[in-house]
């Protein structure tokens, strides 16, 4: 019986290790063919140890701070050895327990999952899932976001053999550089700025566990727009930090107590109002790098900008516009509305012009007489004073307005709707948007740094940029060009020019063209130093045709203000349009003695893992790398470096002083002499064209070089009594008066072989007794050629010197 018993037994035994056997070598073969099917067509993971991902390029003011960021994702590469253990952890303990012990796939936490879905069947609860950190960086980098159980049987196997293939620490680093949380932010790196404005080595227990609880749901957990969602799971996320021992119950308890508090970002590391030039060196990128390299390098770009000196151009351009604005009358209201039912909604249903800054939008309530009543949006009252609108006379053209104002009447009505500025408590100023646009570049004339440039007005209306994009005619401003090729051929500052009438021929049956001085006069002989000091057109003219054409457009060429000008004398004129930012740079190739520079945006590029690219300044500099130099060898340590000046000399060096030397003499006694109470030693030159579409002033101190340009998008006259001097100049100069607060005043560097010799202004001669004092000045003179007495000494070319006068308007030289 006993016998049988363990006979049937083991039998039964028997039967369950066939069956256990077959089902294991089934399953077995199973696996190995689910392994097989699954493992078709995966992607290749090797490249993850190449992993390159789209980064943020950021451009850099000169004392860096950030200009702008360009990216399609907005990421900061952050090696896994430069990311706190904390925040690690802090991941860890929200997504992965067991990150460092497991194979990749984590079958303790599918089990759990797996049973906690059946026990939430029918609840209407969202499926647990079991990914491990490790699975997240398959599907991230290599799958789709797909739920099919082909997507998670392929990420099971990537997950296997990336593990065997890369350190758990690299896999982390994949982690959290690609993982997005959220406002914008790809990888931990640029979260922790865009949430707290902090870099990760700041972030505390409670702001790490706050990013490491946004991987699940980044947009509904996002603690700005759902702060009690945000702080529950951050809250559960510091509890699991304490449970696998990360932090103590002292730490967890302070941490959960805290609201999360989330910083924009600091708007003292961010240089306001230079969207102008960004976009310029943006450009520049992309002519270099293409979009790709901007938008996903991670460059880091060193701009030559001074955020200080873009401060004062922008204030300096939209005040001088503004200015403009105002002298040339009120165009109106934005709108009117008949039928008022409710003023308040009225008034926020209107959208606000794009450039009012700090303005705002307002309805006239009631017109009394000293002032008017005005609605603002938010509901609030307030009032214009009739002081605040005496500028608003009816604008009728630009060389016409209408009566004075002498009632608020005269300008505004009920339901007018205008715009305003607050001036103090409930008063407000009222104001117009500009239809004058224009631009200012701030130049080092020694080596061409950009370091400040404004394009328009406002940005966020119009993008086109004035001061690089737009091609004027510079008018009088080329006219110190002119002046310096005659020094440079034989001319000197106290030459005599006859200031006459001239006309040139243009070819049978039109007529001849006859350029003409502002004041309509001809005033002739005059010595060059007063031709250019009072703008004098005939006489530039003139000089034109003693040289040659040829020679005023080779130095239209040879300073970059032209690279093709017509070959006729009204590009003496400055008839051949170029742009601000070169004729700046031709300005300040003047005052540095005719040496060439090219403008330049930026300083100095480094690639994503900080290695120079580019570098402005390419000069050799001998002695700025000792080799086994010891810091305590003051005597090696104190030799200055040797650098080489590398620059090329385009332009006599002697000349060139002299024509600086003129144009102090401009803002000294004449067209550009409202810059004299500045108090500094200043050179520059005013330039209007015909009809005064166009209105530039162009100057100079000894270390900084500035030009202005004011005029319409659409060409059209700013009016007839518009000039460089009334439009353009005034912007220099409240620029210059802040740039140059504080400085010392630096007087012109003298060029070798250079004299300076008392004369008398007006006839170029040495001072003749009982001279005023008021006309007595010190010329500069290529030595040798100074005068000799106050009854000689002065070159006036005449056909006896073997000059031919060209007199056709269009040269027919060949250059």
């Amino acid at each position: 019986m006993l016998g049988k018993l363990f006979s049937r037994l083991s039998t039964v035994i028997t039967a369950i290790i066939t069956v256990m056997f077959i089902g294991t070598v089934a399953g077995s073969l199973g696996a190995f063919y689910a392994v097989y099917y699954f493992s078709r067509d995966l992607p290749d993971y090797s490249q993850l140890a190449e992993y390159s991902p789209p980064t943020v390029t950021r451009l850099y003011a000169a004392d860096g701070r950030i200009i702008e960021e360009y990216a399609k994702e907005r990421r900061l590469f952050v090696p896994i050895n430069a990311i706190p253990k904390r925040l690690v952890n802090a991941f860890i303990a929200a997504e992965d327990k067991n990150f460092y012990s497991h194979p990749g796939v984590d079958f303790v936490s599918i089990i759990r999952a797996a049973v906690k879905n059946l026990s939430n069947f029918g609840k209407n609860k969202s499926l647990v899932g079991g990914s491990t950190i490790t699975q997240q960086v398959v599907k991230n980098f290599l799958l789709t976001n797909e739920k099919s159980f082909t997507r998670k049987a392929k990420e099971a196997i990537l997950a296997f053999r990336i593990t065997q293939a890369f350190s758990k620490d690299k896999i982390m680093e994949l982690y959290l550089n690609e993982i997005y949380l959220g406002n914008r932010s790809y990888g931990v790196a640029a979260a922790a700025l865009n949430y707290f404005d902090k870099s990760i080595a700041e972030l505390t227990i409670e702001e790490a566990a706050m990013l490491a609880s946004l991987p699940k749901a980044p947009s509904s957990l996002d603690p700005r727009k759902f702060p009690e969602r945000a702080k529950e799971r951050r809250d559960w996320v510091i509890s699991r930090m304490e449970g696998e021992g990360f932090i103590n119950e002292v730490d967890a308890v302070l941490a959960t107590a805290k609201e999360i508090i989330v910083a924009d970002r600091n708007q003292t590391e961010i240089v306001a109002n230079a969207e102008f030039f960004a976009e310029a060196v943006r450009q520049e990128l992309e002519g270099i790098y293409g979009e790709e390299g901007v938008y996903e390098s991670g460059l880091a770009v060193r701009t030559t900008l001074d955020p200080r000196l873009q401060t004062y151009a922008e204030k300096a351009l939209k005040k001088g516009l503004l200015a403009y604005d105002k002298r040339h009358g009120y165009r109106g209201p934005l709108a009117h509305i008949d039928e008022v039912q409710d003023w308040k909604k009225d008034l926020d249903e209107l959208q606000e012009p794009l450039a009012i800054g700090n303005w705002t939008m307002a309805m006239v309530l009631e017109v009394a007489d000293k002032s008017v009543k005005i609605g603002l949006k938010g509901g609030e009252f307030g009032e214009v004073p009739l002081k605040y609108m005496v500028w608003a006379k009816k604008y009728i053209d630009e060389n016409e307005q209408g009566r004075s104002i002498k009632k608020p009447g005269d300008v505004l009505a009920v339901n007018d709707i205008i715009l305003v500025r607050n001036i103090k408590d409930d008063s407000y100023f009222l104001e117009q948007v500009p239809q004058i646009s224009g631009g200012i570049v701030a130049m080092d004339p020694h080596t061409g740094r950009v370091l400040a440039l404004v394009g328009g007005y406002y940005y966020g209306e119009s993008q086109f940029n004035r001061a690089t994009q737009a091609k004027r005619q510079p008018g009088s401003s080329f006219k110190p060009f002119v002046y310096l090729a005659a020094l440079e051929n034989g001319f000197a500052p106290n030459s005599i020019i006859i200031d006459e009438e001239v006309q040139l021929g243009r070819g049978e049956d039109l007529p001849g063209w006859r350029p003409q001085n502002y004041s309509g006069k001809y005033y002739g002989p005059t010595t060059l130093r007063v031709g250019i000091e009072k703008s004098r057109n005939t006489m530039t003219v003139r000089l034109s045709q003693l040289m040659g054409i040829s020679k005023v457009v080779e130095i239209a060429k040879r300073f970059g203000i032209n690279d093709h000008p017509d070959r006729n004398f009204s590009v003496a004129l400055g008839s051949a349009e170029t742009d601000l930012l070169s004729l700046t740079n031709a300005y300040a190739m003047l005052v540095n003695g005719g040496k060439k520079i090219e403008p330049s945006l930026i300083e100095r590029i480094q690639g994503r893992h900080g290695k120079t690219i580019y570098k402005h300044d390419n000069r050799d500099c001998k002695g700025c790398i000792i080799a086994n130099a010891d810091e305590t060898d003051e005597d090696i340590l104190q030799i200055p470096p040797l650098v080489l000046d590398q620059r090329e000399q385009i332009a006599d060096p002697i000349a060139a002083y002299q024509t600086v030397s003129l144009l102090e003499g401009v803002v000294q006694r004449g067209t550009g002499k409202r810059t004299r109470d500045l108090g500094y030693t200043l050179a520059g030159k005013t330039g209007t064209t015909n009809d005064s579409v166009d209105t530039w002033f162009m100057g100079f101190s000894a270390d900084l070089a500035v030009g202005v340009y004011v005029g319409f998008d659409t060409p059209k006259s700013l009016g007839k009594y518009e000039t460089g001097a009334s439009a353009s100049l005034p912007i220099w100069k409240d620029f210059m008066k802040h740039a140059l607060k504080g400085e010392p005043d630096i007087p012109f560097r003298r060029a070798d072989g250079i004299k300076l010799v008392k004369i008398d202004a007006k006839t170029g001669l040495l001072p003749a007794p009982g001279t005023p004092k008021h006309n007595i000045i010190y010329e500069a003179f290529r030595a040798g050629t100074e005068p000799t007495s106050s009854t000689a000494g002065v070159f006036t070319p005449t056909s006896e010197d073997g000059i031919e006068v060209e007199s056709n308007f269009n040269s027919g030289e060949v250059y």
